[in-house]
Parts: structure tokens; sequence; C-alpha cells
């Protein structure tokens, strides 16, 4: 199978779910008022589904909606400019709002959305990061629902990609580089 690259398994189906599951019964503990989840698309689509049923089998329903932001553009380092190619229709005034996003990096992204969300009058804007590179944030935001600390590999699998490949692995994995164990 020449031009396949090898992908090493960081994070297994068993484990993303078991997390998953932890993560929608903290949301639900915290018990949110009219409770909206945002997918940050495109990474979080697989994460944002598995995060509403675990939603559902612990008691909460929440309504959901998608906020498609970039700022990539066609490369692989952000420019460091948010753009909204899609925003969100729902009325979030009065309302506990948490942003579910694949991957917590630069923050920047994350930053602008839930600043924009707050503007429009949420009782409260939180985030569910499934990974977290805290040694990469260059914008003052946490994760409030963390699945996974992430090592400094470019991950894919699980909604993430590489070159719009890889996306549909039902695992966490990575390339590896020269060097890697």
């Amino acid at each position: 199978m020449t031009g396949i690259p090898e992908i090493r398994v960081l994070f297994d189906e068993e484990a993303i779910a078991v997390r998953v599951d932890a993560i929608a019964k903290a949301i639900s503990q915290d018990n949110p008022h009219d409770l909206l989840v945002v997918a940050v698309l495109k990474g979080s689509f697989i994460f944002a589904a598995d995060l509403a049923r675990a939603l559902h089998r612990a008691g909460s329903a929440p309504e959901m909606e998608f906020l498609h932001l970039s700022s990539y553009g066609r490369g692989t380092v952000s420019s460091g400019e948010v753009k909204v190619l899609r925003d969100i229709e729902s009325d979030v005034t009065g309302r506990d709002v948490i942003l579910v996003d694949d991957i917590l990096e630069s923050g920047r992204t994350l930053r602008f959305a839930s600043d924009m969300i707050a503007k429009r009058g949420a009782k409260s804007v939180r985030v569910a990061a499934l990974l977290d590179k805290p040694g990469h944030r260059m914008a003052d935001i946490q994760s409030d629902y963390t699945g996974f600390e992430c090592p400094d590999k470019f991950v894919v699998g699980y909604g993430m990609d590489m070159g719009h490949a890889w996306r549909q692995l039902p695992f966490i994995g990575y390339v590896p580089q020269e060097g890697d164990a």
C-alpha cells in the first residue's frame, strides 16, 4: 500500500467513548439552563454527535447548532484572522451555551466564538474540547470540559483531518514523524 501513511493510535474508540460519557455527565451535573450545544465545524462533527447522544443518556435535552469558522484557509497554519463561514440561527439570550470543538490549541477560534456568543446575550459560554494542547495557547481561553490532553502531534481521525483525509477513523491517531517512538 504505497502512498498511504502509517497512522498510530493515540486514543482508541473505547477510551474516547468513556471520556465523551464523562463529559456529558459533567455537563448535566452543572444543570445548564436552556442548553444550546454549538458544534464548531468541521472537525468537531463526530465528537458533537456522540456528545449529543451522551447528553441524552445523561438526562439532558440540549438544542444543537453549528458554527463554521475558519482561520486556516487552505493552509495548515492559522492566519490569526477568524472568519464566520456559517453562523448559528438560534437566539442565545439568557441561555447556557457550550461550544464543542475537536481541539483547543491556539485558542483564537474558540476565543472569537465565545466572545461573539457572549455579546449576543448568552447567560454563559463554556467550552467542551475533545483534545487540549495547552502549550500552544495564544488566546486567553480554557476548556471547561476536556476529553484528553494532547501531545504535540498532528492528530487525525474522529472528525479531524489532514488534507481532508482520515476524518472517518473511529480513533484519534497521528502520522509518526522521524524520531517518534
